[in-house]
């Protein structure tokens, strides 16, 4: 018996903790992502020919899980419809990626991470304006989403601004930086940090609309290949535009594939899918609340691989980037579970009605002969 209660404990928190270990595992592979590009963009390659081989291959890694699971689900094809995965894909893989790529190439992993931390503020306001967030400011929950999302900001903010002390980490001791490299880039950070800010309000504008877009659209992997084959037509439509040498189109079995098939694979087609899934019972901010958890990560990785400097801003400004994360995901969790109060009580009041009214209908002698009552409902 002893068992079986634990048994149900157990599988009653791995129930509850999904959502958290789906959205901390992806901030992950985001992270890993970053690091990669990265490489591979200080290595010539193009982000416009990059956008277009990941989401190429996000769409044939995804697309036939969709047609095999989901052939039986997929809803009708309208065109407001069509137009909606039209616009997914101009924001997520084309305006989103390439502003991305590019800020990401002027600046450095961890300074995009926390630029992108704007992420749950921007989302958050852009939520309560659509009618998807109600902010009842008196409730404690909600203040805490409120503060949590600007110290967020906040935090990001002083990693940007604020550098002091250099921290000196055992495994970088012994690393020597080019000068010259690091003058070029601070030129070209004002651009970066510009474009960094426009991929996010774009980012921010995909989970809205793909949290609309499921209510009606109630196939997630076909969406998600859909949204993935918009994005790669219109990828290439703007790379043809912009890149007009054929070599750049080259690609060997190199980094460059590498970080094209891990963005295709990790950061697309799953990223996507499981966003859905948790954005459909969690919504949208909860989605977008863990991101900054993939600043931290990548700030280590850098250190390692990049061989990044952490300064003390970015250490303190991580700190606040936590509480700000733990506040608001503290009021969505109060928010969850009064949604989960509310439902059973409003089943029980349902029910209580219902009996009551069976009662008065079973008082109520009857007045009719049992053959018309029987052919009233057949009319």
């Amino acid at each position: 018996m002893e068992n079986k209660v634990g048994g149900g404990c157990l599988s009653n928190f791995y129930q509850r903790g999904k959502p958290y270990i789906a959205m901390i595992s992806l901030q992950f592979g985001y992270a890993g992502m970053n690091v990669i590009t990265k490489v591979s963009l200080n290595g010539g390659m193009s982000h416009y020919v990059l956008v277009v081989y990941r989401h190429a291959i996000a769409t044939l890694a995804i697309a036939p899980f969709a047609l095999l699971l989901e052939r039986k689900l997929r809803p009708k094809m309208t065109f407001m419809m069509f137009l909606q995965i039209f616009i997914l894909g101009l924001l997520g893989p084309v305006i989103d990626q390439n502003f991305y790529y590019a800020g990401l190439k002027f600046t450095s992993p961890t300074f995009s991470c926390a630029m992108s931390n704007m992420l749950p503020a921007m989302t958050f306001v852009m939520a309560v304006l659509c009618r998807m967030e109600k902010v009842h400011i008196k409730k404690l929950r909600c203040q805490a989403k409120v503060v949590g999302t600007v110290v967020t900001v906040a935090g990001a903010m002083l990693m940007t601004l604020y550098k002091g002390h250099v921290i000196n980490l055992v495994w970088s001791n012994n690393v020597h930086t080019n000068t010259t490299s690091n003058e070029t880039s601070d030129k070209d950070w004002l651009k970066g940090s510009m474009l960094l800010i426009g991929a996010t309000f774009a980012w921010a504008s995909f989970f809205i609309l793909q949290a609309i877009t499921m209510r009606k659209y109630t196939a997630p992997l076909s969406l998600t290949a859909l949204v993935c084959f918009m994005g790669t037509l219109q990828s290439i439509a703007v790379t043809l535009v912009m890149e007009h040498k054929p070599s750049a189109w080259a690609i060997g079995f190199d980094m460059n594939l590498l970080a094209a098939a891990y963005a295709g694979i990790v950061s697309s087609s799953l990223a996507y899918y499981v966003q859905g899934l948790v954005m459909e019972k969690r919504g949208p901010v909860f989605v977008t609340a863990f991101s900054p958890l993939m600043m931290i990560i990548v700030a280590i990785m850098g250190s390692f691989i990049l061989s990044e400097k952490i300064y003390l801003g970015g250490v303190l400004g991580a700190v606040l980037i936590v509480a700000g994360l733990y506040s608001v995901l503290w009021g969505k969790y109060k928010e969850y579970q009064e949604k989960e109060i509310e439902g059973p009580v409003k089943g029980v009041v349902i029910n209580d009605i219902e009996m009551q009214k069976s009662e008065v209908v079973i008082g109520v002698p009857m007045q009719q002969p049992p053959i018309l009552a029987k052919e009233v409902p057949r009319a």
